[in-house]
């Protein structure tokens, strides 16, 4: 098994102008295909009744291992001799790992599919995040000692902080 860089949640939101042959319309039964790597990919449910305009909005979440450059997103339609590849997109994860991004940053991208022979076969939609593991954060079992002895100023207890508020004066200094 492949050590893993991360958690990516993919939502393929939808699909448009999906052809069959760079010409036909879709008419149903689109559905996505999502792979990291050549042997960890999952898929989404089939859209019976999108056609070319296919809707999925379905969220997948897949290990992304330390290695992967790119995950592909791929998009079928099926038929009565099968499942036809209608095209394919390489998404960089430089465009949602890294940069000057917060690590749990909701992408919302779109990416051209592209048919085997490289023609243009629709759009895909899909918003990406990488997901950040929960903190452990510690239980205190006893409440905190204070760090200085208490101190009464005025009446009041301190606690040994002091408060200075700057004060600008100005006046001008009169020699007698």
């Amino acid at each position: 098994m492949e050590a893993a860089s991360g958690v990516v949640e993919i939502t393929v939101i939808s699909g448009e102008d999906l052809r069959v042959n760079s010409r036909r319309p879709v008419k149903k039964n689109a559905f996505a295909v999502v792979r990291t790597d050549s042997k960890n990919y999952q898929m989404t449910r089939v859209d019976t009744e999108g056609g070319s305009y296919s809707t999925w909005n379905e969220k997948l979440v897949m290990n992304l291992p330390a290695h992967a450059r790119f995950l592909t997103v791929e998009v079928h339609c099926k038929t009565s001799s099968g499942d036809r590849v209608i095209g394919t997109a390489r998404v960089p994860v430089s465009d949602f790992s890294g940069g000057s991004t917060p690590e749990s940053y909701l992408h919302f991208l779109s990416y051209r599919l592209r048919d085997d022979k490289g023609e243009r076969n629709g759009i895909v939609n899909l918003s990406v995040r990488m997901k950040v593991p929960e903190r452990m954060v510690p239980v205190m079992a006893a409440p905190p000692q204070r760090m200085w002895p208490e101190t009464v100023v005025g009446g009041w207890d301190c606690a040994g902080v002091v408060m200075g508020v700057p004060v600008r004066s100005s006046y001008r200094t009169v020699q007698v």
